[in-house]
């Protein structure tokens, strides 16, 4: 065989997202300000399923979304007596330290809740708005004007975000009609893409009309098929410079939800579309809120565009593994790395970019230990009851015996410190 064609012509090309500039809106609390497009980083955010109505539940969850990485959080308004609990929320927010910036979302009543309830309009950071269910005729024109004339007054940015079950009825049927009347007609999905992306890019050119600054208004079209996400949303991005957020709407749970956020995300992310993003998982029974935000942080981390904890590499097992040892301490591991963060996030910078191995047996276990930053290559089946560490690369010493875990857990915690503590910031500044 020719072996110039085996080795190829050159090098084979890097592959890293691509960029995208986009205008950039300010979301902020207090001192925190959250940025969202231009240079900034792709922002995680959730939102709850408390009824807000319930002050104390909402806080609670509003904090451990926080906590679990959330950069901004969404809740529901939607009667007056939510309304008059979003400044109690914020109070308990701020008595527990947590500036998490709050996002109103707001469908059919926005522009008197806003307006009725000016505690409300004053303590959220930014309203979501559906331009396809703030009224119809007439009225639309109006109940949209008053929503922006509240985000002006408060100085609060706008996401005016257009879902596929709710766009708007009569710029649908009109392209419909247009449609009908082509030589060769759009197919249907065509038709309601383009209803989405004419719906979003109006609103948004109302809301600049009415004295909204461009930068503070975000975008989203929101569906529920991956192809149709991606489709929109690339014609989206081509019309326009506004921060855009994204999200699968109503992606479903556990397994499918995950991998189909996962599929669409991806696919915009790495061709530099999207600002922020919002995983929309339906939790199981019993399971916690914030899993949608260890996802949306997975799939940054995934593609390298945010470093959010330290990465576990982890083989899958096979024949030569039957012991589920490394398993236990591949999943002990990482939640461990995962429980330390948010006090290893101020006390230990750029631990993030930690890089840990927990392998089960010697075919890739010594390699993908010393290609890590610390590494163990535990015993599969048959093979010597030793487990080797390695740490930046060199077989540092071999643990044995019952408490593996523990061992590792304070060798990696004197990594950390070594590394990632003052003593070695103050060597680096002395060099």
């Amino acid at each position: 065989m020719d072996m110039a064609v085996i080795s190829g012509t050159g090098p084979i090309a890097l592959v890293k997202p691509a960029t995208r500039h986009t205008m950039q809106a300010r979301v902020a609390w207090g001192g925190n300000v959250v940025t969202v497009g231009g240079d900034a980083p792709v922002r995680v955010q959730s939102m709850t399923n408390t009824d807000t109505q319930d002050a104390g539940a909402t806080a609670q969850q509003v904090a451990e979304l926080a906590y679990a990485g959330s950069e901004l959080v969404r809740i529901t308004v939607n009667t007056p007596e939510a309304a008059e609990q979003v400044p109690r929320i914020r109070e308990r927010l701020d008595a527990m330290g947590v500036d998490v910036p709050l996002i109103g979302d707001f469908h059919y009543n926005g522009h008197r809740l806003l307006t009725e309830h000016p505690g409300c309009a004053q303590a959220l950071s930014k309203y979501r708005i559906n331009p396809g269910n703030v009224g119809r005729g007439s009225r639309h024109d109006q109940q949209f004007g008053l929503m922006i004339e509240a985000a002006l007054k408060w100085d609060k940015p706008v996401r005016i975000g257009v879902n596929w079950g709710s766009v708007d009825q009569a710029l649908l049927t009109r392209l419909m009609d247009e449609n009908g009347a082509r030589a060769q007609p759009w197919d249907t999905r065509q038709v309601m893409y383009e209803a989405l992306v004419q719906s979003a890019l109006g609103s948004a050119q109302q809301a600049v009309d009415w004295g909204m600054a461009p930068a503070q208004v975000i975008l989203s079209t929101k569906l529920s098929r991956v192809q149709d996400l991606v489709a929109v949303y690339r014609a989206l991005s081509a019309r326009c410079d506004h921060a855009l957020h994204l999200g699968l709407t109503e992606a479903g749970m556990g397994t499918k939800g995950t991998v189909a956020s996962t599929a669409a995300l991806s696919l915009l992310l790495q061709e530099g579309i999207g600002d922020t993003i919002r995983v929309s998982l339906t939790p199981r029974p019993g399971e916690a809120r914030t899993q949608e935000v260890r996802v949306a942080s997975e799939i940054l981390q995934a593609l390298g565009l945010r470093m959010f904890a330290p990465s576990v590499t982890a083989c899958p097992g096979c024949g030569r593994t039957t012991s589920t040892v490394f398993q236990s301490l591949a999943q002990d591991v990482d939640e461990y790395l995962r429980a330390q963060m948010p006090v290893w996030r101020t006390k230990y910078p750029g631990v993030e970019t930690l890089k840990v191995a927990v392998m089960g047996c010697v075919v890739n276990g010594p390699g993908e230990s010393k290609h890590a930053d610390i590494g163990i290559s535990l015993p599969g089946s048959g093979e010597t009851p030793v487990a080797p560490v390695y740490i930046d690369g060199k077989k540092a010493m071999t643990l044995r015996g019952e408490h593996v875990a523990e061992e590792f857990h304070a060798i990696v915690e004197r990594y950390v410190e070594k590394r990632f503590g003052q003593g070695a910031a103050a060597a680096s500044d002395g060099r």
